[in-house]
């Protein structure tokens, strides 16, 4: 069983910045995907950014594009997603996830169906 627990959340002005750690442990390879989700109050949870345990690939929702840059570490075992200019509507739980179906990174539109592994979630506030 891959075990994810999340790090990094917290309360930050707008415009600021935030960097999201989700470390890992278990048999990574078994799972295609990871990354965030984020559900705002009153909101779906919706896929934030995703990478591949493979390649290079990533993923990437229209409202972070150019904001949020996902990466990973592998001598650390860890996932990072680098949040800047942070805006009040990016105010949500962010749970880190690992997909056990291979996307299809061209053309992708996460499920939450598609996760098999979470971690317990980080709040992040974005508020002056």
């Amino acid at each position: 069983q891959l075990q994810l627990v999340e790090s990094g959340g917290g309360l930050v002005q707008p415009g600021g910045s935030l960097r999201l750690s989700c470390a890992l442990s278990g048999f990574v390879l078994d799972y295609y995907a990871i990354g965030w989700f984020r559900q705002a109050p009153g909101k779906e949870r919706e896929g934030v950014s995703f990478i591949s345990t493979t390649d290079g690939f990533t993923y990437y929702a229209d409202s972070v594009k150019g904001r949020f840059t996902i990466s990973r570490d592998n001598a650390k075992n860890a996932i990072y997603l680098q949040m800047n200019s942070l805006k009040p509507e990016d105010t949500a739980v962010c749970y880190c996830g690992a997909a056990f179906r291979d996307p299809d990174w061209r053309n992708w539109h996460p499920q939450l169906t598609d996760f098999g592994s979470w971690g317990q979630g980080t709040q992040v506030t974005v508020s002056s």
